[in-house]
Order: C-alpha cells, then structure tokens, then sequence
C-alpha cells in the first residue's frame, strides 16, 4: 500500500540509516552508498559528507540525488525520495552535533562530535529539495 505524502514526510524524519544514491557516470550503475541524513517535514533533507568525497564530486556533476530509508518491523515500510541539489552549505560542530544527536545516544554523541571534528576531517552539507517520492507499507509481511 502506498502511504501517503503525510505519512512518507513522518517516516523520512525519523532517523533510519539512508541509502543514497546518485549517478555517477553515464556508462556505470548509480553510487549506493549508506548514510546519515536529515529531514524535517516540509523541508529539505541534508547529508554532510566530505566535500572531495566520491560521493560529493558525483552530485555536483549530477546536480540531484535519491534517497531510500526502510524498516523491516513492525511492518515492511520503505519511502524514497528524489530531487534536485538546493544548495551546499559549509559544515560546522553544531551541524555535526545535530547529525549525531539524530542517531546516538545522548552520552555518545560529545564523543562522537569531537572525534568527527578532529580526525574526519572537512565536510559540507549538501540539501536537497525532494520532488519525487515512492512508498509502500507491506503491512505485517
């Protein structure tokens, strides 16, 4: 069953592991790669990566991105998005607090900023404006 618009904004906001995926090159399959994101109902989504990442370098050549989400219980429930690039924004500790709090425990999460602050190394945050969407929920299958 598909869900709706409503429904596809509540599941992308809670925090599940993204599988992003862009194209890369013409004559290759798209890049799937497993990632960190964040989105709020009604607005952009947003991953941080590297800005010289393979990643990176394939979605300002494509200038768009998907993302799928999914969860296996209760119910098989996926939502993917798709859309075109709104911007790249430079990174900060307080975006990198943001992203961690998302999916840490709250005592894990100061560790993980400062290690990602001093040894990850430069990242951007890359928006995206979702303009496609597919869904279904499986029910209890």
């Amino acid at each position: 069953m598909t869900l709706t618009r409503r429904e596809c904004e509540q599941f992308l906001a809670e925090p599940h592991v993204g599988a992003l995926s862009v194209v890369e090159r013409p004559d290759r399959a798209p890049l799937i790669v497993p990632i960190w994101y964040h989105y709020t109902p009604g607005g952009e989504l947003w991953v941080r990566t590297g800005p010289d990442s393979r990643k990176a370098r394939a979605i300002r050549s494509a200038g768009r991105f998907s993302l799928m989400v999914q969860r296996t219980e209760p119910t098989v429930r996926y939502v993917s998005v798709e859309g075109p690039v709104t911007r790249t924004a430079p990174d900060s500790r307080e975006r990198s607090w943001e992203m961690a709090a998302r999916y840490l425990p709250q005592d894990k999460v100061a560790d993980f900023v400062e290690y990602d602050q001093t040894h990850l190394g430069e990242h951007v945050a890359i928006h995206m404006r979702p303009e496609h969407w597919v869904s279904a929920d499986l029910g209890a299958f």
